[in-house]
C-alpha cells in the first residue's frame, strides 16, 4: 500500500502565502479588516495547495461550523422515497440549498425529524449538540411547531421557516400559496369552466388552508359558488382517490378539478378513467408540485410550479447573513409560483 498523502493544513497555507496563521484564519472565515491584496495572496495559496478547511478544526477553535441543517418531516419523506412516485420536493430543496451553501463556503445536511413525537425537542437538542449547525432550515410542518422554533430561538441559532407566515422568531419564507391557487382557478375560469372543484392537502400544513382560500377567492370574484366542490385530502395518492370518487359522484359533476399535489391529481386522473371520463375533453385537471412525472402521463398535466429550489436558496442566503440573529423582518419573504400549461386543461365541452 502507498503511504497516505499528508493533509494540507492552515500552517502550510500561511507559510506558502508568507502571512500569519491569524491572517489565513480571517480570510477563511471571511472576516472584515483584511486588505484585498492580502486576501488575494492567501486565496492563491489556498487554491495552489488545494487546501480544504477542516470543520473539526474550526469547531475546536470556537469558530463557526459552516454547517446548515435542513429538517424535513420523517414519515412523509420516507413514505415518498419508498413509493418512488416521482416526488422531488426534497431533491429541489437540496438543489437550491446545497448549491447556495457551497458558494458561500457552507455545507447543507438533511435531517429527518418526527414533528408529531413528544420527544421532538429532546431529539433536536441531541442533533444540535452533535452537529453544532450555524443555521437550521425548517420545512412544513416543522416551520410552525412552537417546540422547535422556541428551542432554536433559545439556542440563538439562525433559522429559516419555509412555508410559514409567522415572524415572531426566525426568518419566514413562503410561496404565495393563495395566489398560486387563485392563478390556477383563474386559468380554468378563463377557459370557460364554472364547476371547478378543489382537493385540499393535509390540514396540519398551513399552506393547505391558504390554497383553499385562493381558490375560493377566485371563484367568488367570478361570481361562482363553490358549495360542494371542496374535498379533503392529505397529499397522498389514496386520499386523492377518495376525494375524486366523491367529487365525480356528484349529480352535477365538476368540469375541472385542482388538486393540491401531483399524487392526488394522478389519482383523480385514474378515477376519471375508471368512470369513463376523458381528460381533458370531459374533465380538466391542474396539479400542484410539477414533479417530473406529470410531464410523462397522457395527457401531460397542467401544474403549479413551486419555487422550491429558490426558497431553499433564499433560506441559506438569509441564514449566512443572519449569523448574529440581526435580521428581524416584519413580513415573510414571498416568492411567486408559476403555472405550466400542458394538455390536461381545455375549455369545457360545449363551451
Amino acid at each position: 500500500m502507498g503511504r497516505r498523502r499528508q493533509a494540507v493544513t492552515i500552517k502550510h497555507v500561511a507559510a506558502d502565502a508568507g502571512v500569519s496563521l491569524q491572517t489565513v484564519s480571517r480570510v477563511i472565515n471571511n472576516e472584515p479588516g483584511v486588505r484585498p491584496e492580502m486576501k488575494q495572496r492567501v486565496q492563491e495559496a489556498i487554491d495552489r495547495l488545494h487546501y480544504v478547511p477542516s470543520i473539526a478544526a474550526q469547531r475546536m477553535s470556537g469558530s463557526r461550523s459552516y454547517l446548515i441543517l435542513a429538517l424535513n418531516d420523517r414519515d412523509r419523506t420516507i413514505a415518498d422515497w419508498r413509493s418512488r412516485e416521482g416526488v422531488d420536493w426534497v431533491d429541489q430543496m437540496l438543489l437550491g440549498g446545497m448549491t447556495t451553501a457551497a458558494a458561500a463556503g457552507y455545507r447543507l445536511m438533511l435531517e429527518l425529524v418526527d414533528t408529531h413525537s413528544d420527544h421532538v425537542e429532546r431529539e433536536l437538542r441531541s442533533t444540535i449538540a452533535a452537529l453544532q449547525p450555524d443555521g437550521v432550515i425548517l420545512t412544513p410542518p416543522h416551520s410552525d411547531n412552537p417546540l422547535i422554533t422556541s428551542l432554536l430561538a433559545e439556542q440563538k441559532i439562525s433559522f429559516a421557516r419555509i412555508g410559514s407566515r409567522e415572524t415572531d422568531v426566525g426568518l419566514s419564507l413562503l410561496m404565495d400559496e393563495e395566489g398560486a391557487a387563485a392563478m390556477a382557478t383563474r386559468h380554468l375560469l378563463g377557459l370557460g369552466h364554472r364547476r371547478i372543484a378543489f382537493i385540499a392537502g393535509s390540514p396540519e400544513y398551513s399552506l393547505s388552508g391558504w390554497r383553499v382560500e385562493g381558490w375560493r377567492k377566485a371563484m367568488a370574484e367570478a361570481g361562482v359558488g363553490d358549495g360542494e366542490l371542496l374535498a379533503e385530502g392529505d397529499f397522498s395518492y389514496a386520499s386523492g382517490e377518495r376525494a375524486a370518487e366523491a367529487l365525480l359522484a356528484l349529480a352535477n359533476q365538476p368540469t375541472a378539478i385542482i388538486a393540491s399535489s401531483d399524487q392526488m391529481t394522478l389519482a383523480t386522473m385514474a378515477v376519471a378513467k375508471r368512470r369513463g371520463i376523458t381528460v381533458p375533453d370531459q374533465l380538466s385537471l391542474i396539479s400542484f408540485d410539477n414533479t417530473p412525472l406529470v410531464r410523462f402521463v397522457q395527457p401531460p398535466l397542467t401544474a403549479i410550479d413551486q419555487p422550491i429550489a429558490e426558497l431553499a436558496a433564499k433560506a441559506v442566503e438569509l441564514i449566512v447573513i443572519d449569523q448574529r440573529n440581526a435580521l428581524h423582518p416584519e413580513a415573510p419573504y414571498v416568492l411567486e409560483a408559476g403555472l405550466v400549461v400542458r394538455g390536461s386543461t381545455q375549455p369545457p365541452a360545449g363551451a
